[in-house]
């Protein structure tokens, strides 16, 4: 089926350079917003142009947000419908599949597998969407129609409950697509059994950004290891280490629901005898801990610090801060993780702010690991920046 005529937008003077060189945005200042443009539904799908003309091919438009347009392809004959996107999804599904082994990953991250705008987690043959655009909104039905068409799932919950949805324009709620998310649902992660709720939990339910990092943390807990993991959510880190042979794992958390979720997952892997829960406040509990007795094994992934710019400054010294209070309960020869989920904060930045902590607890040692998100969370190659996630194990004296 032939595509309408898609309205034009175009690019000014000088400012076709980054789209031309492979970069997926085009800002609001670098469009020509004349009345006309300005009057495109948010959105649509557009021809983006250069200067002079020529068609640098389609993108979703919002005259109203700041990434006024992200490009879909550099092909402006094309037909977005759900062939176009089942394509893409077929591809993504390739991927997951060879580098993860089981159904259970992120399947589209966005810009990096040609969906700006769109996270899917699957979870066997559960899909939890968060779309966070005009552009994607408006493709959710012929999305879903793809998703139908590639995978047959029995769920899909459109997750759309993210703050970043408010600066398109665009209203936050949950809603069930297809089949019945009320009750949590069971994930296999790194061999192991863990339970999500998809519709009610944070973010998609789960955080497969940081499976690689649960494996590596994990080894370094076997041989009757003691683990402390703070903000341990639903027990990916300290359930795991449990299971690879750790003696005694804790597990602090302030949410209940989360505990119950990780404590299912100790009794679905049969080491509920091993881990230990604790509702509270992770830097209350850290400093009620200080003097107690030190652990082989601290874990620290909290939630972002840093959510806008504004925060940046003091959102760092949370980090700092954080390591001041978790390094003093490290075993000396033991090992420390401590992770960052804060695009604001770069990776310099974090690793300044965890060699403060360090020197504030009076400790020393040796960074042995520098990580990111799991390979099921690959980078645009031109947005090198959305490479959000940063962790540092590291063993101290």
């Amino acid at each position: 089926m032939a595509q309408k005529k898609l309205p034009s937008v175009l690019l000014r003077a000088g400012e076709d350079r980054r789209v031309r060189a492979g970069h997926p945005w085009a800002f609001s200042n670098e469009i020509l917003m004349d009345a006309e443009t300005r009057a495109i539904p948010a959105g649509s799908l557009v021809v983006l142009r250069a200067p002079g003309g020529e068609a640098l091919g389609l993108a979703t438009f919002n005259p109203h947000s700041l990434i006024a347009a992200r490009v879909l392809t550099s092909n402006p004959e094309a037909v977005v419908d759900a062939l176009f996107l089942g394509r893409r999804l077929a591809n993504a599904v390739a991927l997951r599949d060879r580098l993860v082994g089981v159904p259970y990953y992120r399947l589209i991250h966005a810009e990096a597998d040609g969906m700006p705008g769109l996270v899917v987690d699957r979870f066997g043959d559960a899909l939890v969407v968060q779309v966070n655009t005009a552009g994607m909104e408006a493709l959710t039905p012929v999305l879903l129609e793809a998703l139908e068409a590639e995978l047959s799932p029995r769920t899909i919950v459109l997750k759309n409950d993210s703050p970043v949805r408010e600066l398109e324009g665009l209203k936050r709620e949950v809603t069930v697509a297809k089949g019945d998310a009320e009750a949590p649902i069971e994930l296999v992660e790194n061999e192991a059994r863990f339970v999500a709720d998809l519709s009610g939990g944070q973010k998609t339910g789960w955080f497969y950004d940081q499976r690689d990092n649960r494996r590596f943390m994990a080894e370094l807990a076997k041989d009757a290891a003691t683990v402390l993991d703070v903000y341990s959510y639903s027990g990916g880190f300290g359930v795991l280490a449990a299971t690879r042979g750790a003696k005694a794992v804790t597990c602090i958390d302030r949410s209940q629901p989360a505990l119950d979720s990780a404590r299912a997952a100790a009794k679905l892997n049969g080491v509920e005898g091993k881990v230990t829960f604790e509702k509270a406040e992770v830097f209350e509990a850290l400093e009620k801990r200080a003097g107690t007795g030190r652990c082989d094994v601290v874990i620290c992934d909290p939630p972002a610090f840093v959510k806008s710019r504004k925060d940046l400054k003091t959102g760092a010294q949370g980090y700092r801060k954080l390591v001041r209070l978790a390094a003093p309960l490290v075993a000396r020869g033991g090992f420390f993780f401590v992770a960052s989920c804060s695009h604001l904060v770069d990776p310099p930045l974090f690793a300044e702010q965890v060699r403060r902590g360090l020197r504030d607890a009076g400790r020393s040692g040796r960074i042995l690991k520098s990580s990111g998100a799991a390979l099921d969370h690959p980078v645009h190659p031109g947005l090198p920046e959305t490479a959000y996630l940063k962790a540092l194990t590291l063993q101290l004296d």
